[in-house]
């Protein structure tokens, strides 16, 4: 694009000390404007792929990939769909669940909380709940002990750990011969799991699923079926082949549409971040236009020389553009160099500055996740980089171009 002479001269005009120190201080303002644009956009935008993909995991790893259910009331035949489910592409494992809502309540507190009636032998074919154990084991959960798995903040909630006992109050009523009473049941705590996420920390419990078809009055009979598959982005394909093969009546959910809410929300976030962001970019480039433009006027006496040693008006124009170019590349690059190292260490950053200052940017209550991680997409810092190059190159065109409109004539006049 650019001829030796442009590249030769622009260059020597970004090198060569100016009689007017505030040009030379604009140009250091606008190289550090871009970098920080293009640091800020790749530290954002990789801690917030970093979200997505935590907050995927850990919901994944308590939540199905696909889920099977009857509309309107339990399913029986449940094996069979096991068995359906099996033998299709893409499933890793299978478990039956029963679900409900219930009240568990301690010593006085007490705290609403979603059961879960699971199989403690099929349950890690779906989940990573047996990993993510504090105490106590899935095995504990035996049929007819009675017996509870609680996530660790709703322990802490109620005051009570492995070994304790723990009532829940469901919301069916019992008739008796004193009124309607509700229904209830003291289970003992058999184990504690952390998997990271407030939402099930402090409002799951886990229990076998015999012990909830009783608590719930559910013979013979489970809510649905949950499913895993080996590549998670498969769950609406697989979700709809498996509904093609089953009976009518039955519904097919899977991961995407039941958090879809969540996800765009968090797409739609990244893209406004980008594009506020990318506002500090482009205010830098304004600064790169008024650099520039002082620059011409401050060296239309080098202009009108070149001009009468037969400079066209094309090189003239290539002359500032490559000194405005160069100011785009500096500040991207030094805003690459100092933005991905940023965003792989994002983690040890925050927890630094939180142990130092004795602050927690996230707090448990609040949000779903409690530590940030970065995630450097490269295409998306191919964009990033692409992007500030070709606005800090748009940037120069004015200035450039009224450079070669400049007349020898004009210039030299009062010289």
């Amino acid at each position: 694009m650019f001829r030796p002479l442009e590249v030769y001269i622009g260059l020597r005009y970004v090198r060569a000390k100016r009689r007017n120190h505030f040009i030379s201080f604009i140009t250091v303002i606008s190289m550090v404007g871009v970098a920080l644009g293009v640091w800020a956009l790749i530290t954002v935008l990789s801690v917030m792929n970093g979200f997505e993909t935590e907050l995927r995991d850990r919901i994944l790893g308590m939540a199905a990939h696909v889920t099977v259910e009857r509309i309107g009331e339990p399913v029986r035949d449940w094996r069979e769909v096991e068995k359906t489910a099996a033998h299709m592409p893409h499933v890793l494992g299978a478990a039956p669940y029963i679900r409900g809502e219930a009240m568990a309540s301690t010593e006085g507190r007490s705290r609403g909380v979603l059961v879960r009636g699971i199989d403690p032998a099929e349950e890690p074919n779906v989940s990573e709940v047996g990993n993510k154990m504090v105490a106590g084991k899935l095995a504990n959960l035996k049929p007819g002990r009675f017996g509870v798995i609680i996530g660790s903040e709703l322990a802490a909630s109620l005051g009570v750990r492995a070994g304790d006992k723990l009532t829940l109050i469901i919301p069916q009523a019992t008739v008796t011969a004193a009124g309607v009473l509700p229904r209830f049941k003291r289970f003992d705590i058999v184990g504690v799991f952390d998997v990271g996420m407030h939402e099930y920390d402090s409002g799951l419990v886990l229990m076998n699923i015999q012990d909830a078809g009783r608590l719930y009055n559910i013979r013979n009979a489970v809510t649905g079926v949950r499913l895993r598959l080996d590549d998670m982005f498969l769950a609406p394909k697989v979700g709809r082949e498996l509904a093609q093969q089953l009976p009518a009546g039955y519904l097919v959910n899977n991961w995407t549409s039941l958090h879809t809410n969540l996800f765009r929300a968090i797409g739609t976030e990244k893209r406004m971040m980008f594009i506020i962001l990318f506002l500090i970019v482009t205010v830098a480039a304004f600064n790169i236009v008024s650099t520039l433009v002082m620059v011409v006027t401050d060296k239309e006496a080098d202009i009108a020389i070149l001009r009468t040693l037969g400079a066209t008006p094309k090189t003239i124009m290539g002359v500032f553009m490559v000194q405005g170019a160069f100011i785009g590349v500096i500040g991207t690059l030094a805003g690459l160099a100092t933005g991905v190292p940023t965003a792989i260490n994002v983690e040890t950053i925050v927890s630094t500055i939180e142990r130092i200052f004795h602050v927690q940017f996230l707090s448990p209550d609040v949000y779903y996740i409690t530590e940030l991680t970065g995630e450097v997409h490269w295409h998306e810092v191919g964009i990033i980089c692409a992007a500030s190059l070709i606005i800090t190159l748009v940037a120069t065109l004015y200035p450039a171009w009224r450079a070669s409109r400049t007349q020898p004539a004009e210039a030299l006049r009062y010289e």
